[in-house]
């Protein structure tokens, strides 16, 4: 069946007319309605999408993030906007300000972390510079002199907080924390957290969302507010964290996701004349983390896996974080065709049935598939583009140019959705996302 959307210049004109809709002054709202601040990953895409248009809006965007950067060198995985509510939990739920003692002044942060993706968004940054003048350039330039130290320091802090065993795998204490809130992933490890009395609340997102279908239970929910509420009485402090928090899990795909983010960084640390320290450093976590992703593969199949460190039970799941090496590499070659294989296969992007040849969250073929709910199964364009992107790095510019395409013909419809029906292509969860525009400004740049 043809698609009947808008044309590419008619797309590009409504994604960029989006981001500046959903632009608050010196942060973009994830989206207007239901997430109506700045989400720490989500900023970064956000940032590659802003980079075709202005170099220096997207600038100011990764500047107002870093600007909200824990002491220690985490950055928060959500900055909330001045004077605007509708979101829970919001500040005072996390309480951030008065418990931790690293949180940053003069700006309300939560207490846990994102994907670091960071390092992607500041690579398009410098790439879309030399496309213009030299004040163009200059603006990039001067962001990574004034922000390299930051960008450093937030990679030194994943390496060593979140790195418990140092075995290149990172720690995650919430499934909030992966960005794949309620994936097949973590249902074992939630299943063995005992949620004690949690403060009344009233959620925001089933005010956003015509189907509650689409959104995590409220059972979960309350899972994810206890542990909140652990996460308070450790005061946010890293080493209390990893002894009493009840979920706690190495992460494959946010491993594989910092390994590549370490490398990247490194490359544009040697282009740019950064200390050869930090270099070296960068290219060390890249080397120490991409073994440990690939530790936890199959041999055979290549596909990986997370580690429940409560229960020291491997999770395996048949969700993206199975792809994790695809990403960062390290691979043997016979174990990353088998692994691609799966990807291009009936499993996930070339599944009959699916309306368009993108990877969904969870696999189809999978008991725990839900077409509708979240990361349960439902196709997340801005994963298209990581993986189309990570594709044409690894110099696989076929399948990279594949999943571009199947994903601009997804997006053409012009919801700039959250997440769509991998069978029908229908548009689901929040409408009007500042990265799925983003995503699409990219393909199209």
């Amino acid at each position: 069946m043809p698609d009947r959307g808008f044309t590419p210049t008619q797309l590009a004109a409504r994604a960029a007319y989006l981001l500046r809709g959903n632009d608050l002054g010196t942060m973009t709202s994830a989206a207007p309605r239901l997430y109506p601040h700045m989400w720490s990953w989500d900023a970064a895409f956000v940032a590659v999408g802003l980079a075709p248009l202005s170099v220096e809006r997207a600038v100011v965007e990764l500047d107002t993030l870093l600007s909200a950067q824990w002491k220690n060198g985490m950055i928060p995985h959500i900055v909330f906007a001045n004077g605007i509510d509708g979101y829970f939990p919001g500040p005072a739920r996390w309480a951030v300000s008065d418990l931790a003692a690293h949180a940053p002044l003069g700006v309300e942060t939560s207490g846990i972390t994102q994907p670091p993706v960071h390092a992607i968004a500041v690579q398009r940054i410098l790439e879309n510079s030399r496309r213009h003048g030299r004040s163009t350039r200059a603006v990039a330039e001067e962001f990574l002199d004034r922000r390299w130290a930051d960008l450093v320091r937030w990679h030194r802090w994943l390496a060593h907080a979140r790195d418990l065993d140092g075995n290149g795998r990172i720690a995650l204490y919430h499934g909030w924390e992966s960005g794949m809130d309620n994936s097949p992933r973590w249902d074992l490890a939630y299943a063995n957290v005992s949620a004690g009395e949690v403060p009344l609340f009233r959620r925001e997102d089933l005010n956003h969302v015509a189907d509650p279908a689409e959104r995590p239970t409220d059972g979960e929910y309350a899972r994810y507010l206890w542990l909140l509420e652990e996460m308070k009485v450790a005061r946010y402090e890293d080493d209390a964290l990893a002894k009493t928090m009840s979920f706690a899990v190495e992460d494959v795909f946010v491993s594989a996701v910092f390994s590549l983010a370490c490398e990247v960084l490194a490359n544009i640390g040697e282009e740019h004349s950064r200390p050869n320290a930090d270099v070296r450093e960068l290219y060390g976590w890249a080397e120490r983390f991409r073994h440990g992703v690939v530790a936890t593969t199959d041999p055979r199949s290549g596909a990986a896996k997370d580690f429940d460190l409560r229960s020291g039970r491997w999770l395996t799941t048949d969700t993206l974080a199975m792809f994790a090496p695809l990403l960062c590499g390290g691979l043997d070659r016979q174990a990353e065709r088998a692994l691609i294989r799966t990807f291009e296969g009936p499993k996930f992007c070339g599944h009959p049935d699916l309306r368009y040849a993108v990877p969904p969250s969870t696999s189809p073929v999978s008991g725990a598939f839900r077409p509708r709910e979240y990361w349960r199964g439902p196709v997340w364009p801005v994963m298209t583009w990581l993986f189309s992107w990570a594709f044409a790095r690894r110099g696989w510019a076929e399948r990279s140019n594949m999943l571009r395409a199947e994903g601009l013909r997804q997006a053409s419809d012009g919801s700039f959705a959250e997440y769509y029906e991998p069978f029908t292509g229908e548009p689901l969860g929040s409408m009007q996302q500042s990265w799925t525009a983003a995503a699409v400004l990219d393909w199209l740049g």
